[in-house]
């Protein structure tokens, strides 16, 4: 996996917290991880599928979602806030079944102060189009 150094940190301390989330109850492994573009690939298998034995919707748009979450949160400067999704689309091109994997590739088309959009394209190991999604991801004050 390739972290960029200044971010190191703050991802260090991500993964340190060792709890279960969607992304790891998918098989989600992060390849590359900057500010500038979210990488991960998603194995297509009885946690990803539909009941026809392909690819589900909803584990591709997880899988958008959390790279434009984590990217999104890389570009906050203030860590009194969070960025959290508040709409997110896709469109599903083509189908990819059991036993193969996808690679997600997320990149920022926009990061304002209270929004950020995000691009995330899902692609087949070859780099045939499965899946293009956008997600607007909101940036609010965390909780105390």
């Amino acid at each position: 996996m390739h972290i960029e150094e200044e971010i190191r940190p703050k991802i260090d301390k991500m993964f340190s917290l060792k709890q279960k989330t969607m992304g790891s109850a998918l098989g989600i492994e992060y390849l590359h991880i900057s500010r500038n573009e979210m990488r991960a690939a998603m194995p297509v298998s009885e946690n990803t599928i539909q009941p026809f034995g392909i690819l589900h919707g909803g584990a591709s748009v997880a899988l958008a979602e959390t790279l434009a979450s984590i990217g999104a949160w890389l570009n906050l400067e203030d860590d009194s806030k969070s960025a959290v999704g508040l709409e997110i689309n896709a469109n599903h091109i083509r189908s990819v079944k059991l036993g193969e994997k996808v690679i997600g590739i997320a990149k920022p088309i926009h990061r304002g102060a209270q929004t950020q959009v995000w691009e995330t394209r899902i692609e087949t190991e070859t780099g045939k189009l499965v899946a293009l999604s956008r997600c607007t991801l909101a940036v609010i004050n965390k909780k105390p």
